[in-house]
């Protein structure tokens, strides 16, 4: 394997969203009791974040294709 590179970030980038998915039930809850919409931002953020990493990394990856 001469190109492991991208599976470690891949990997690693998983693993940082697994660690803090697993820690977000406990996160909303903290947050939660400032305010409600600040949990549901937080957990929207979360699930938007996580598509973005990797929209913006395939992104970058087909500029340095060209």
């Amino acid at each position: 394997m001469e190109n492991r590179g991208p599976i470690i970030a891949a990997a690693l980038i998983l693993l940082g969203f697994g660690v803090v998915g697993f820690l977000m039930p406990r996160l909303m809850l903290w947050v939660g009791d400032i305010s409600t919409l600040a949990a549901a931002l937080l957990a929207a953020t979360f699930v938007a974040a996580f598509f973005l990493v990797f929209w913006f990394r395939a992104r970058s990856q087909r500029r340095k294709e060209k």
